[in-house]
C-alpha cells in the first residue's frame, strides 16, 4: 500500500437503490398495415410510436381494418384513447403479399384516373406492349387522403390527348397473409426475427418491457393465441406480460353468448396471462375488436393511477355504442348474460349503469384455476409488473460479491418500494425476506441468492352485498317522539 500523509476521501455504494421506472402496459401489436403508402421497409420491424401522425407516417393508414389490422389499433389508441407509446409490428410484405391485375381499360377524366385502393405504386405500372409511357414524364402517381392511387396525366406527355388507357397494376393481396406470418419465428437464412418473435427485440431496442401483446383479427386463431401466451410468459427469457385475445364471433366461432365458453374451452384459451374478449364492439360505422379497446382502457386506467396496474379495467368506460358479431347482428347482453361470461373467464362489454363499460375481472384461466394471483386481471398484472421492476432494478447488482451488504441493500431498497406502493393503495402490504431454508449453503457457495417477496395487491370489489333488515325496534321512536 502506498504511503499516505494528508486528508483523503473515498466512496461506497449507496445502500438504497431507486427502483427503475417503467411503462406498466406497453402495448406490442402485431398485424398488417399499408406500408407501401409510406415506408415499405417497415416489415417485420418493431416501431415505437408516440402519436397518431408518427404511426401513420411509419405505416400508412386505411379504414379497411379487416385487411389492415394495425390501423384499427392506431385509430383506437391515439384517436379514441389518446394513449402512448405503443410498439407496432407489421408483417405484411408488399414484395411478397401481392398480385398483378389484368390489363384494364380506364377512362381518363379531368386528366386523372382513380386506380383504386391497395395499389402498390412503387411496383410500377404495366401498359400495353406498344406503349412505353414514362413515370414523371407522361404521368405521375400519388395516393389521395383515402388511400386511392391517383394516376395523373402530365401536360405535354404522350397521354395528353388520350381519353382512356389500358393499365395493369400491382395490388396488395392481404388474403395471403396467414396466421403463420403473425406467428413468425426465426429466419434460418439470416437469423432475423419475424412476427411475434419480434417481441423479444422490443426491450433491447427501446429499453421498455412489453406489457400487453395483441394481434387484433389474428388472435382469433388458436395457434396465434397459443404463441401469444407463450411470448407473454417468457419475454427475453426473464420478463412477463399478458396477451389480450379475442374469441371469433362469426359462423366459425361463437356468434351467440351461450356458445362462447364452449369455444373458449375447446380451443384452449385458458391461461392466466390471456385476457379473453368477446364480442366485437361498434362506434358509429367503425367496428373494433374488444381486445383493441380493452388495451386503451387499461392504459387509461393505469395512467390515472401513476402507471401502476392495480385497478381492474372492469366497469371503466369504452368508446362504443353497440356490441356486434361478424354476422352483422347487434348483441344485447343483460347483466345475467354478461356475468355468465365473466364466470367463464371472459371479458365483455355491458351497457348497464353509466354507459358502455368493460365488464369482467377474470383471466382466461378462470374458473379452472381460482388462485387469486392468476385468476384476477389486476392481480396478475401487478405480479408481472412488480416482478419486472425487481429484475430491472437489481440487474445492476448481478455479479457483485454475495455479501450481507448486498443482501441488505436489495431487501431495504425493495422494501421501500413496496412501502411506496402500499402508501398509494396499490398493494395492501409487502415485504422481502432472506429465508434460510430457501438458500442452501451449497447454492450460496455457487453464487445463487434467493429472496422471497411477499405482497398482496387488492382484489377488485367484484361482489358488493348490502343486507337489509326491517327492525321493529324503531317503532318505539313514535312513542319517544310523542313524549318529548
Amino acid at each position: 500500500m502506498a504511503f499516505k500523509h494528508g486528508v483523503y476521501t473515498r466512496e461506497v455504494p449507496t445502500s438504497l437503490i431507486p427502483v427503475v421506472q417503467m411503462e406498466a402496459g406497453l402495448p406490442v401489436i402485431v398485424g398488417t398495415a399499408p406500408v407501401f403508402m409510406k415506408d415499405a421497409a417497415n416489415v417485420n420491424k418493431p416501431v415505437l410510436c408516440y402519436s397518431y401522425d408518427e404511426a401513420v407516417n411509419a405505416f400508412g393508414y386505411s379504414d379497411d381494418w379487416e385487411k389492415y389490422t394495425l390501423c384499427e389499433f392506431i385509430y383506437s389508441q391515439f384517436a379514441l384513447y389518446g394513449m402512448s407509446p405503443c410498439v407496432l409490428i407489421n408483417v405484411f410484405d408488399p414484395s411478397k403479399h401481392k398480385e398483378i391485375t389484368p390489363l384494364t381499360n380506364y377512362e381518363i377524366t379531368d386528366k386523372k384516373i382513380n386506380l383504386g385502393q391497395d395499389v402498390i405504386i412503387n411496383a410500377g405500372l404495366i401498359f400495353e406492349a406498344e406503349n412505353n409511357y414514362e413515370l414523371d414524364k407522361d404521368y405521375s402517381l400519388a395516393y389521395d387522403s383515402e388511400g386511392n392511387a391517383i394516376f395523373s396525366v402530365i401536360t405535354g406527355g404522350k397521354l395528353a390527348n388520350l381519353t382512356s388507357c389500358r393499365i395493369s397494376v400491382t395490388k396488395a393481396k392481404l388474403s395471403t397473409v396467414t396466421a403463420s406470418d403473425i406467428i413468425g419465428g426465426i429466419d434460418i437464412a439470416d437469423g432475423s426475427y419475424k412476427g411475434l418473435e419480434l417481441v423479444n427485440e422490443v426491450f433491447p431496442k427501446f429499453r421498455i418491457v412489453p406489457g400487453l401483446i395483441a394481434a387484433p383479427g389474428y388472435s382469433e386463431f388458436p395457434e396465434v393465441a397459443a404463441v401469444m401466451r407463450a411470448k407473454a410468459e417468457n419475454i427475453n427469457g426473464i420478463f412477463t406480460g399478458q396477451a389480450v385475445i379475442d374469441i371469433p364471433c362469426g359462423s366459425s366461432g361463437a356468434p351467440n353468448y351461450s356458445q362462447v365458453p364452449e369455444w373458449k374451452n375447446r380451443n384452449n384459451y385458458m391461461a392466466e396471462r390471456q385476457f379473453v374478449c368477446w364480442p366485437k364492439i361498434k362506434l358509429g360505422d367503425k367496428v373494433y375488436h374488444l381486445s383493441t379497446q380493452l388495451i386503451g382502457v387499461m392504459n387509461t386506467t393505469d395512467k390515472a393511477r401513476g402507471d401502476i396496474p392495480y385497478k381492474s379495467p372492469s366497469n371503466e368506460l369504452l368508446q362504443m355504442d353497440s356490441c356486434v358479431n361478424d354476422l352483422g347482428d347487434e348483441i344485447n347482453l343483460g347483466l345475467e348474460q354478461a356475468n355468465y361470461l365473466n364466470s367463464q373467464g371472459i371479458v365483455t362489454a355491458l351497457n348497464w349503469v353509466g354507459g358502455w363499460r368493460v365488464w369482467g375481472n377474470r383471466t382466461g384461466c378462470y374458473p379452472a384455476n381460482t388462485d387469486v394471483k392468476d385468476a384476477f386481471i389486476p392481480i396478475r398484472r401487478m405480479f408481472d409488473f412488480i416482478s419486472n421492476q425487481f429484475i430491472l432494478t437489481f440487474w445492476q447488482k448481478v455479479d457483485e460479491p454475495l455479501t450481507i451488504r448486498l443482501i441488505r441493500t436489495i431487501i431495504s431498497s425493495f422494501d421501500m418500494y413496496l412501502n411506496s406502493l402500499q402508501a398509494v393503495d396499490a398493494i395492501l402490504g409487502g415485504r422481502v425476506e432472506f429465508i434460510e431454508s430457501e438458500n442452501a449453503i451449497i447454492n450460496l457457495m455457487d453464487g445463487k441468492l434467493t429472496l422471497h417477496i411477499f405482497m398482496t395487491p387488492p382484489s377488485p370489489a367484484e361482489d358488493i352485498e348490502g343486507i337489509f333488515e326491517y327492525d321493529p325496534e324503531y317503532i318505539n321512536e313514535l312513542f319517544e317522539a310523542m313524549r318529548s
